[in-house]
């Protein structure tokens, strides 16, 4: 039988999917298993290393009970995965500790610190990179002053992906965008010592695996792996980047000539602009967001997170729904999302103004502060509920600009990825509010195809991402929604305020944080 597919591994932090996708981008089949992770008192998050294998095995094993054939079917297999965080494990290769996820904040004092002694400016122009709590040096920096049992065994630490692709292969490694982006210098692509030594982790450089470049390098898959899996033992697997990347590769960021852009807008938001060589990466006066190396030498992904995205659609939604229990009239998020979604764009623009610092663990971008939290300004008597709702995706869409204007200026074209990208609603707020045409992809799964991309390109189905984009992204964008004229006058208007309201905030939240504690 042929070998005819490609297997792309997306590890997320809500689900484990892995899709197979032909030889051409279409997809052929797909699994998935929810994810679960756990919620600690003082701000941990943490996740069950060696149940995230067993479930990865699992996925993949439930693939094959879908495709007949399917081990002597696979050409090659790419992983990726949610990002940031820490994953300890010894040198017999099993877990130190369980799992600090991205969203573990127990290191929110560390990053104020060293955003106050100076730190985090040294280390920000060679990084490119703010510091936050989800990333591993800040992890790495609390566990050595707090918890040093948890590194005395620890002989690599990893990231999630980085986890899989040993299982798979038995090879400790990691990627060039997250190992870089960490601890790297992103000129060089490599790590720096500088860095290292900045952040007082000198003495750990031993946890740092080797960087690979998955669109280049691949290594077998081992013989206990496909016991597991149930694929064939020697399959090329290929160790794809941070899942923020991939996702960002599947929705269309890398298109050579073109000044694009993609959101992902999800539960968080993540905004990114193509930088096609280190002089066009742009490092804001205060030091935050990620500078991502790309799969392609010298082009880079310059990129800007919101901490909570569509949970503040959530949030308002869930609102909606429990004053109509406490009507009598009882209805789920589900039903309700679409039919308010539907009639959003009949309410008042800029009836009020919305922060959407909706998540406990603050905001990361543009700015770090894990004492943010959202907020509703300008609201009078002649607000009404959907005026409110649509403040709240006037508000995801300023925290758009807000990144985009930190990482340089607002793309010619941006494209989305998440879930909120099937809004129409979304999509036209979202296109006046930047003053740039929007598209979404029409099948979903980016992550997934931008790491089984990747892996085509390290067999030899295409010889660069150039043609690998041309076959498989580029069919797949759909329309182009344009803004609003009225619409983008409005919001210029508003845009400034929005940002002069929460650079005025900082002592308040801080305030608020403490009487809260």
């Amino acid at each position: 039988m042929t070998a005819d597919l490609i297997l792309g591994i997306d590890a997320g932090t809500s689900v484990t999917k892995v899709v197979a996708f032909d030889l051409d981008g279409r997809q052929v089949a797909s699994a998935a298993k929810p994810n679960q992770y756990v919620n600690l008192p003082g701000g941990g998050c943490e996740q069950d290393v060696r149940r995230t294998w067993e479930d990865c095995a699992q996925v993949l094993r439930e693939l094959g009970a879908s495709l007949p054939g399917l081990a002597d079917r696979v050409l090659a297999v790419g992983v990726t995965a949610q990002g940031d965080g820490t994953w300890l494990i010894d040198a017999e290769g099993e877990p130190v500790t369980p799992a600090w996820l991205w969203l573990d904040s127990r290191a929110a004092a560390i990053v104020e610190q060293a955003d106050q002694d100076g730190t985090t400016a040294r280390t920000y122009p060679i990084t490119g990179c703010g510091m936050n709590a989800c990333q591993q040096s800040a992890h790495l920096m609390w566990m050595k002053r707090h918890a040093p049992q948890m590194l005395e065994r620890a002989a690599t630490g990893m990231h999630c992906k980085d986890w899989l692709y040993f299982k798979l292969t038995g090879v400790r490694a990691t990627d060039v965008s997250e190992g870089v982006f960490t601890f790297g210098d992103f000129r060089r692509r490599a790590y720096s010592p500088d860095v290292l030594d900045a952040y007082g982790l000198a003495d750990l450089a031993h946890l740092l695996p080797p960087i690979v470049n998955g669109i280049e390098t691949t290594h077998p898959l081992s013989a206990e792996a496909a016991r597991q899996v149930g694929l064939k033992a020697g399959t090329p697997v290929s160790l794809g980047f941070v899942d923020v990347v991939c996702t960002a590769l599947g929705a269309g960021l890398y298109e050579r000539g073109r000044r694009l852009g993609v959101s992902i807008i999800g539960s968080t938001g993540m905004h990114i602009r193509l930088a096609s060589s280190a002089d066009e990466v742009v490092l804001g006066e205060a030091p935050s967001g990620y500078t991502m190396c790309l799969p392609v030498a010298g082009t880079y992904a310059q990129a800007q997170s919101n901490m909570a995205a569509t949970l503040n659609i959530d949030w308002a939604v869930d609102l909606a729904c429990q004053a109509a229990g406490a009507l009598g009239h009882e209805i789920g998020r589900r039903e309700a999302l679409p039919l308010l979604d539907a009639q959003v764009l009949e309410a008042r623009p800029g009836a009020a103004i919305w922060h959407p610092y909706i998540h406990t663990a603050g905001e990361r971008g543009p700015f770090v502060d894990a004492n943010a939290r959202a907020m509703m300004s300008g609201l009078d008597q002649n607000v009404r509920f959907l005026d409110l709702l649509r403040s709240v995706y006037e508000g995801l869409s300023f925290a758009a600009r807000d990144c985009y204007a930190a990482a340089g200026h607002v793309p010619e074209e941006i494209r989305l990825a998440g879930g909120a990208a099937r809004s129409r609603t979304l999509r036209t707020i979202l296109a006046s509010v930047l003053g740039a045409p929007v598209r979404a992809g029409t099948r979903g799964e980016e992550g997934s195809v931008g790491t089984a991309m990747m892996a085509a390109c390290a067999v030899g189905v295409f010889p660069s991402l150039d043609e690998a984009v041309a076959a498989w992204v580029t069919p797949s964008l759909g329309e182009l929604t344009h803004p609003d004229p009225e619409l983008v006058k409005a919001y210029a208007d508003l845009f400034p305020i929005y940002q002069s309201i929460h650079r005025r905030m900082r002592d308040v939240w801080r305030d608020l944080a403490k009487v809260r504690s």
